[in-house]
C-alpha cells in the first residue's frame, strides 16, 4: 500500500487537526493509499490470505452459522485484505489479524455516511463555514473524495472494533468513527477517521 498525497484532502485534514470547542476538540484525518503492493505487503497480504482460509475452513468443519458466506468470493476476501493492509499502513503496531475480521467492517452507502456526519460533525462544520463561505464542509469533503475515489463507484466501509482493540482509541474520546472509501477500478482506499475528545480529561491527566 502506498501513501498518495492530494492536497485537497491535506486542506481538509489540516483544518481537522485544531478545531477546539472548549471543553472539547474535534479531530479529523483523510489518507488516501494506492492498493499495489510494496515492502512487506506482500507477505502481510499471503499470511491474512492463508488465515482467511483457515478461517473458512475451520467454520466448515464446526458447521459454524457465522454469516461468513461472503467471504468464500475471491473478490471479497480481497477486499478485506486491503482494508486491513490500510489499517496497518495507518497503524504499523496494529496486530493485524483476519480471524473474524469480517466482523469489524460494515458495509454503508454515502447517505448513512452523510447522516453520521451530518450529527457528528456539526460543530466543525460551522467552523469551517466561518472561514470557508464558499462551499460546506460536506460538500467539499465529497469533491476532495471524488477527486480521489469517485464516490459513486466506492464501496464504503465503517471500521467498527471494540473499544479495548480500537488502535485509535486515545485518552479522553468522547466518540470516534473510521470510514473507509475503496475504489475497486481504481485500486484506491481513502481512509477518513474523526473523533472527539475531552480538553477537560486530556488536561486532568485521566487515562482510559
Amino acid at each position: 500500500m502506498k501513501y498518495l498525497e492530494y492536497t485537497p484532502l491535506d486542506r481538509i485534514s489540516d483544518f481537522l487537526s485544531h478545531i477546539n470547542l472548549g471543553e472539547r476538540s474535534v479531530k479529523g484525518c483523510l489518507e488516501a493509499y494506492s492498493c499495489k503492493h510494496t515492502g512487506t505487503d506482500k507477505k502481510l497480504s499471503l499470511s491474512l490470505e492463508n488465515e482467511i482460509l483457515g478461517y473458512l475452513e475451520n467454520s466448515l468443519d464446526n458447521n459454524s452459522s457465522s454469516p461468513i458466506e461472503y467471504l468464500y468470493c475471491r473478490s471479497s476476501q480481497k477486499t478485506l485484505i486491503y482494508l486491513l493492509l490500510t489499517l496497518h499502513q495507518i497503524y504499523p503496531d496494529y496486530n493485524i489479524s483476519a480471524a473474524n475480521a469480517h466482523q469489524l467492517f460494515s458495509e454503508e452507502s454515502w447517505d448513512s455516511f452523510k447522516q453520521v456526519f451530518d450529527i457528528y460533525m456539526f460543530e466543525a462544520s460551522k467552523e469551517w463555514l466561518e472561514t470557508n463561505e464558499s462551499s460546506s464542509l460536506l460538500a467539499t469533503l465529497y469533491k476532495a473524495l471524488d477527486e480521489v475515489v469517485k464516490v459513486p463507484e466506492c464501496e464504503i466501509y465503517g471500521y467498527n472494533p471494540d473499544s479495548d482493540a480500537d488502535p485509535c482509541e486515545e485518552r479522553g474520546t468522547i466518540w470516534s468513527y473510521h470510514f473507509l472509501f475503496y475504489n475497486k477500478k481504481l485500486k484506491r482506499i481513502v481512509s477518513f477517521r474523526f473523533s472527539c475528545v475531552s480538553n477537560l480529561d486530556l488536561e486532568d491527566g485521566i487515562s482510559y
